[in-house]
């Protein structure tokens, strides 16, 4: 699973910056090594938070000419070393990937194929049929609910920005 992104670096002496997500951003170091896709095994010691990152030190690399080739590189942990008791309303977003999306008739509004964190609030990513990739706030209003077990999530057309008000026939095929 994708848990973090290492940054710029951060000064001369082998700091990086590194855009975790994870609830607690400076518990990125307790997943033991984080993975590239390449292979690569990195351990991060976070070092503190510096606005919306951590600033963290990475073993082996010293100084910024090192730490700037990692620019980019995404993070990853096995799925085992993450905790499986989430409170209700809580999810992973690998597990949202995936979910049908319908609303409460039963309406088919295609499938979650990404979710995204820009920074104002969680976004889904929608493969919608004859629309194509719409994106749609992650709100109670807009998504209220979602079941992982049956494979899906209820949206709200109106709420989530996909018709213009209730009177609106949504334009997707029911599958």
């Amino acid at each position: 699973m994708l848990v973090a992104v290492v940054g710029a670096p951060h000064g001369i002496k082998g700091e990086v910056r590194v855009k975790a997500f994870t609830d607690d951003p400076m518990a990125i170091g307790d997943y033991g090594p984080l993975f590239a896709a390449d292979g690569r095994r990195l351990q991060i010691k976070p070092l503190r938070l510096a606005k919306s990152v951590v600033v963290a030190r990475i073993k082996g690399m010293a100084d910024r000419t090192a730490v700037e080739a990692l620019k980019g590189l995404e993070l990853y942990v096995d799925r085992s070393a993450l905790p499986e008791d989430l409170e209700e309303d809580e999810y992973y977003f690998s597990d949202l990937v995936g979910l049908a999306a319908e609303d409460t008739e039963g309406g088919n509004w295609g499938r979650v194929i990404a979710v995204h964190d820009y920074g104002g609030g969680d976004l889904l990513e929608l493969a919608v049929p004859g629309r194509g990739a719409v994106l749609i706030p992650f709100t109670g209003a807009a998504v209220p609910d979602v079941s992982i077990e049956n494979g899906r999530i209820v949206v709200d057309p109106v709420a989530a920005g996909l018709v213009d008000g209730p009177s609106d026939e949504p334009d997707v095929s029911t599958e």
